[in-house]
C-alpha cells in the first residue's frame, strides 16, 4: 500500500510505502531534516511537528522515543526517523534556528528601511 506525504513548508510531497520512515520519504521529496545519527535516534536532531489529526497516520511512538522527548510527544513532536507512514499525512519540519534568526534579521531591517520611507 502507497502514502502521500506532504512536507510543510515547502509543500514537497512524497508517495512511499506504508511503513517507510519520515526522514526516508523527506529524502525521497527532496526535503532536508537535519541528522547526524543516520536515523538511529541518537542525535535527536530529526524533530517534525505533527497536528492532531495527523498524529493517527503515523505509528505510535514506541517508549523509547516517548522517554527522548519527554512532554513534547504529546505536544506533537515525534522523530521522523521513528515515525512510520501508516495514511496520508502532513508534517510541518520546523525551521532551522540559523536560518530562523537571519530571517528575523533581514525582516526587522526591511521594516526599519519601510518605516524610514515613511
Amino acid at each position: 500500500m502507497k502514502h502521500e506525504i506532504t512536507f510543510r513548508p515547502s509543500g514537497k510531497k512524497a508517495v512511499v510505502s506504508h511503513g517507510t520512515s519520515v526522514l526516508a520519504a523527506a529524502h525521497r521529496a527532496g526535503v532536508h531534516i537535519p541528522t547526524r545519527c543516520g536515523g538511529k535516534m541518537g542525535c535527536l536532531m530529526c524533530k517534525i511537528n505533527v497536528d492532531e489529526e495527523a498524529r493517527g497516520m503515523l505509528s505510535r511512538p514506541a517508549e523509547s522515543e516517548k522517554r527522548k522527548l519527554g512532554s513534547l510527544v504529546h505536544q506533537g513532536v515525534r522523530l521522523s526517523c521513528q515515525s512510520k507512514i501508516e495514511g496520508p499525512v502532513t508534517v510541518d519540519i520546523p525551521e532551522d534556528k540559523l536560518k530562523a534568526a537571519i530571517r528575523k534579521q533581514l525582516e526587522a531591517a526591511r521594516q526599519e528601511d519601510q518605516d524610514q520611507l515613511w
